[in-house]
């Protein structure tokens, strides 16, 4: 049973989305992605993003099709990145944008109304827009300098996203560089949650990395 649907608590979203981790079949290989999100989701993960820039929308939709059931089953999120023909054709339960995809307004207007709508940026006006017209959740960085993502673009630290999830009400999430290590300068910022993906794909136990990645995000103080 999905955790939250459109229209329901936000409180139970900001918890669902206090983690989410992202796929990558490079970075988990050679165990395999399937393999690393079953361990995120034992150690307490409740929300995946599908996200494999180079495949097919076949090939997306045979390892969605696997996440979905595993997702289902743990009570846990499943977002598509990007591609919202696969995000409807899985019934997943939300497609994640950024600035070159189909926009937000036009998302929105024809989707069903449970859809979740995640929008990528870092600046705060642009996430105030994307807002107004439907977002459900920011996802914000790149927080840290990081090497998986070749469009992250320069580094905003805490402050930046502290900034931006102070100009929206919804849940925001900081992705980007984050890993044990400054987790928890994360958790002082006004965001809800963060957003990994080699900490977790590349991680020897990802169920254990998952437990300690949340422990540290609980124990941080969120500003004022």
């Amino acid at each position: 049973m999905t955790p939250w649907s459109r229209g329901g608590a936000p409180g139970a979203l900001r918890e669902s989305l206090r983690l989410i981790v992202l796929t990558d079949p490079g970075l988990a290989a050679p165990r395999g992605v399937l393999s690393a999100v079953r361990g995120a989701l034992q150690g307490g993960c409740r929300a995946i993003q599908l996200r494999d820039k180079g495949a097919s929308a076949r090939e997306l939709m045979e390892v969605g099709g696997h996440l979905r059931q595993m997702t289902r089953e743990q009570g846990a999120l499943l977002f598509v990145n990007d591609r919202l023909d696969v995000a409807l054709a899985l019934e997943a339960d939300g497609v994640h944008l950024g600035p070159d995809d189909i926009p937000v307004k036009a998302v929105r207007a024809a989707t069903p109304d449970h859809l979740l709508v995640g929008y990528s940026t870092d600046m705060p006006e642009e996430a105030a827009a994307a807002v107004a017209d439907g977002a459900d959740y920011i996802g914000c960085g790149a927080v840290y300098t990081t090497l998986n993502k070749a469009d992250a673009g320069e580094a905003i630290g805490p402050e930046g996203l502290d900034r931006v999830a102070r100009r929206v009400e919804v849940p925001v999430v900081g992705i980007g560089g984050i890993q044990r290590e400054n987790v928890a300068e994360v958790a002082g910022t006004r965001a809800a949650g963060i957003a990994v993906m080699g900490s977790v794909m590349q991680a020897p136990d990802p169920e254990a990395e998952v437990r300690a990645l949340l422990s540290l995000f609980s124990r941080g103080e969120p500003a004022d």
